[in-house]
């Protein structure tokens, strides 16, 4: 039978290691209302992030809840595919992060 401290030190290990897990693929994915500058409404989606999840497809999802039925309109796409970020001086665990934006308008 396994004592307290095993089991307590166990629990900390697997935690930790969900905790790294998510920080490691974490996709950083935001939308922010902003103006454009015919003065309509838009919106700034930013789906970055390291994970095989981030990608375009994400951005267009984002939009789609944002404007629902309406539908919407690309204003501009930027992608920036950055540097390895993390992991050690080989580029073991190391992840390619990709920085993605774009500004959609709903239509009406």
């Amino acid at each position: 039978m396994k004592s307290a401290l095993a089991s307590l030190t166990t629990a900390a290990a697997i935690g930790l290691g969900l905790l790294t897990l998510g920080s490691l693929g974490g996709c950083s994915s935001t939308t922010i209302m902003t103006y454009l500058p015919s003065g309509d409404t838009g919106f700034a989606i930013n789906c970055s992030g390291s994970d095989a999840s981030s990608s375009w497809a994400e951005c267009y999802k984002r939009a789609g809840e944002v404007c629902g039925n309406y539908g919407y309109d690309v204003v501009s796409k930027d992608v920036d595919n950055g540097a390895t970020s993390g992991g050690s001086v080989g580029g073991i665990f190391g992840a390619n992060v990709k920085n993605r934006s774009m500004v959609i308008r709903c239509k009406q």
